[in-house]
C-alpha cells in the first residue's frame, strides 16, 4: 500500500539513476505509486557542487513518462524537492508556479551557505551551535518560503554530524526550536515528512525522530508523507517496512499523496 514520494534520477546533480529505472524498481517493489522530487537548490555554492536543475526539460520529460508508464494499478506524479535560501523565495516561487507540479518538498540543505554534508560546515563551530542554527534557519526558511507541501527530512543535518551521541539526539536538547517550526508546519496546514534515508545514513530511525513525529501530533499535526530520499532504483521505498508499526505509534495510521497538490490519505496498513 506504499507511495515513495520523495526520489530523485539524474536530473539532480546527484543522482546518476535514469528515470524508468527508478519506475522499474518501484513497479518491482509493488508499490501504489512515485513521486519524483528532484532537486531544485538555486543559489547553490558551486564549491559544494552542481545542483542546478534544467527546469525547461525536466517537467516535459517526466510528465510524458508518467503518462506512458502509468497504469490503472501504478501511478507516476511529478514533484519538486525545493532547497529554501530566504533571499531566494522569490525565484523559487517562479519555479513552482511554472508547471502543475503535483508535489512539493520544503528542504534546507544550507544553513547560511554552508552544507552540513560536508567537513567544512562542522569546522565552524560547537556541533551543538551548529545545530540549534539549522534548526533556527529552517524556520526562517518555512516563514520565508510557503509555497510547498511538507517539511522535508526536519533533522537532516544529524546525518552528517561527527559525534555519534549527537546523531542519535536530534530532539530534546532542541526542544523549543522544533516546537517553534512544528507549530509553523501546523499553522500553515503542511505535512511533515517521515524520510527513511536515515537508516541508510546509521541513524536507527527516520528523519525526523519518532519524539518529534509525535510531537508534531501531540501539537496538532494531521499529515505525514512517506519518502525514501532515493538516489538510485534499489533504494526506492528503503525501510518502507518499518514505518506501519513505528507511526502507529506516534499516532498516525494514515500517510498523505499529494496529487496537484492536493492531499490524498492512504492506510498504513
Amino acid at each position: 500500500m506504499f507511495w515513495d514520494n520523495h526520489m530523485h534520477c539524474n536530473f539532480s546533480g546527484d543522482s546518476d539513476a535514469s528515470p524508468i529505472d527508478m519506475i522499474n524498481s518501484a513497479k518491482a517493489k509493488g508499490l501504489l505509486g512515485i513521486t519524483f522530487t528532484d532537486h531544485l537548490d538555486i543559489d547553490y555554492p558551486k564549491q559544494f557542487g552542481f545542483f542546478d536543475l534544467d527546469l525547461e526539460n525536466y517537467y516535459p520529460t517526466l510528465h510524458k513518462l508518467a503518462k506512458q508508464e502509468s497504469t490503472d494499478k501504478f501511478t507516476i506524479l511529478n514533484g519538486l524537492e525545493v532547497g529554501i535560501q530566504p533571499h531566494v523565495v522569490d525565484k523559487c516561487n517562479e519555479a513552482v508556479n511554472a508547471h502543475p507540479y503535483d508535489f512539493i518538498i520544503g528542504s534546507t540543505h544550507l544553513v547560511d551557505k554552508w552544507d552540513p554534508y560536508f567537513d567544512s560546515f562542522w569546522e565552524r563551530d560547537t556541533e551543538s551551535a551548529l545545530l540549534n542554527r539549522y534548526y533556527e534557519s529552517i524556520l526562517e526558511n518555512i516563514t520565508a518560503f510557503t509555497n510547498f507541501d511538507t517539511v522535508g527530512h526536519l533533522d537532516y543535518a544529524f546525518r552528517y554530524a561527527r559525534n555519534p551521541e549527537t546523531k542519535h539526539n536530534t530532539h530534546q536538547p532542541y526542544a523549543e526550536i522544533i516546537d517553534a517550526i512544528l507549530q509553523q508546519i501546523i499553522k500553515l496546514d503542511k505535512a511533515l515528512e517521515v524520510n527513511t534515508a536515515a537508516f541508510r545514513k546509521g541513524m536507527g530511525a527516520p528523519n525526523p525522530a519518532p519524539s518529534i513525529i509525535k510531537r508534531y501530533k501531540e501539537l496538532g499535526g494531521k499529515m505525514i508523507t512517506l519518502g525514501a530520499d532515493a538516489h538510485t532504483p534499489e533504494d526506492v521505498a528503503a525501510d518502507f517496512d518499518k514505518l506501519p508499526d513505528l507511526l502507529n505509534d506516534c499516532g498516525f495510521h494514515e500517510y498523505y499523496v499529494f496529487k496537484n497538490r492536493k492531499p490524498e490519505a492512504y492506510p498504513l496498513r
